[in-house]
């Protein structure tokens, strides 16, 4: 493997490196730093946990001089917030002898103190698509001065609904940039993306979309229910040597909500929740204590997928399985990170078992099954989203095609059959001189007369 002095960087971004304890660069850094460099638009296909942020970071840090223009000349766009607060502080780390100034900015925080630092100018803006684009309908930051425009994690975007946003600020770049885009599937739905608004985009790719990560070891559990589920999880969780850093992803906030309260009288303090209802402190102070030990056990929706670089995390466990076939991809890719040895698990019921096939599907890889433990309580309480739906046959608000009302049961009285056309004087004026050629032009309605 090459080492970082072989792509000419400046010394003050190696000896940025060196401090943070990174020497060498990963296969996708290695493929990226030349394409990036060359000024060519770059889509890059790889696992997350392979070292992304740096590939697009550095090239990009190397090429950007000091500048007194106060708008933005990098656009980093991300789609969470976690997202936005790691990737600023990477490029803080970097640019701390570079008289640069970089700035994040994301929802859920008052916008008019991000106004407020946005007119104190930056050199590097990281944002999410819709705080962006509130940012810049208000015209608190103008995006004509952007030269390098990186997207990051494009496919989680498509997904979470952001294509509006992205499709608005692309009309708002000049049209001379250099764009880079990073993802870890390649989708039907991302290639036509690239294709509808870029041109001659190089791809630079160190996986085959979709394949597991070969550090990562995964199985996966047969479980009739929820509340089996829960019974399961925490008698996994019990081995505290074993579990020593665990994710727990859920496919919603109520899940996550629920979850979590049943499982707070047997692990405590060593529990945490957190999702997209959460406050922005609360859920950055979480992963602060998860990342520093203090948490064990983190539940979680895919909120904590996106990209974050949480280390050493020793479980991921699907306690549902994800809709998207990538989103699994982006979960497990939180364990086994810089060469890390890390385990996956899944947890399925017989109504989500296509979505674990359609997983397979896509890795191209059968996930092996476990045998669950013999002393597991099997649970015969249902959560609310199992349990069945009953309709009401006579509200009117639900009622199906079969409940509709029929016709009415009595036949009108004669006079209620009558139709309003127009009184009695009207009809005869208008059957006796019919309708004039030229309304009011006398002349026309003699002439008939006499004819």
């Amino acid at each position: 493997m090459s080492s970082f002095q072989e792509f000419n960087f400046s010394k003050r971004l190696q000896q940025g490196l060196s401090e943070q304890g990174i020497t060498k660069p990963t296969p996708i850094q290695e493929k990226s730093f030349s394409v990036i460099k060359s000024g060519s638009d770059m889509l890059g296909i790889a696992q997350t946990g392979t070292g992304k942020t740096l590939a697009y970071l550095l090239p990009v840090l190397d090429q950007l001089k000091y500048s007194k223009d106060p708008h933005p000349r990098v656009l980093i766009v991300v789609p969470t917030r976690e997202l936005v607060v790691q990737v600023a502080d990477t490029a803080e780390t970097l640019c701390k002898d570079l008289n640069l100034m970089v700035l994040g900015v994301y929802g859920g925080t008052n916008i008019n103190r991000q106004k407020e630092m946005l007119s104190f100018g930056c050199d590097i803006l990281v944002a999410t698509p819709g705080r962006l684009y509130d940012l810049v309908i208000s015209r608190a930051v103008q995006l004509r001065a952007i030269n390098k425009f990186i997207l990051d994690e494009v496919d989680i975007m498509l997904d979470l609904g952001f294509r509006f946003q992205l499709t608005n600020i692309f009309d708002l770049l000049p049209e001379r940039r250099q764009n880079i885009m990073f993802s870890a599937t390649m989708t039907e739905d991302i290639e036509a993306f690239i294709l509808n608004f870029f041109t001659n985009v190089t791809k630079v790719s160190v996986a085959l979309s979709g394949t597991p990560l070969e550090n990562i070891t995964q199985t996966a559990y047969a479980v009739p229910n929820f509340y089996t589920k829960v019974n399961l999880l925490r008698d996994l969780l019990a081995d505290e040597d074993e579990y020593r850093k665990v994710l727990v992803f859920v496919s919603n906030k109520k899940s996550a909500d629920l979850l979590a309260g049943t499982l707070e009288d047997t692990f405590g303090e060593s529990l945490g929740v957190i999702h997209s209802n959460k406050t922005q402190n609360y859920r950055l102070r979480s992963l602060e204590q998860f990342e520093k030990g203090e948490l064990r056990i983190l539940v979680t929706t895919d909120v904590s997928s996106r990209g974050l670089d949480l280390d050493k995390i020793s479980h991921v466990i699907n306690f549902d399985t994800p809709h998207y076939p990538e989103n699994y991809i982006h979960r497990i890719g939180r364990t086994g990170r810089a060469k890390e040895k890390g385990t996956s698990i899944l947890l399925f019921t017989e109504k989500e078992k296509p979505l674990k096939e359609a997983i397979e599907t896509l890795m191209d890889f059968k996930i092996p099954e476990i045998a669950m433990p013999e002393d597991i309580t099997i649970a015969t309480q249902l959560s609310p989203e199992e349990r069945p739906h009953k309709k009401e046959a006579h509200n009117p608000l639900t009622y199906t095609d079969s409940d509709a009302p029929g016709p009415a049961f009595h036949k009108k009285k004669e006079k209620n059959q009558k139709t309003n056309q127009g009184g009695s004087y009207r009809r005869t004026i208008k059957q006796k001189y019919k309708k004039p050629k030229t309304r009011g032009d006398k002349r026309s309605n003699n002439r008939k007369k006499k004819k």
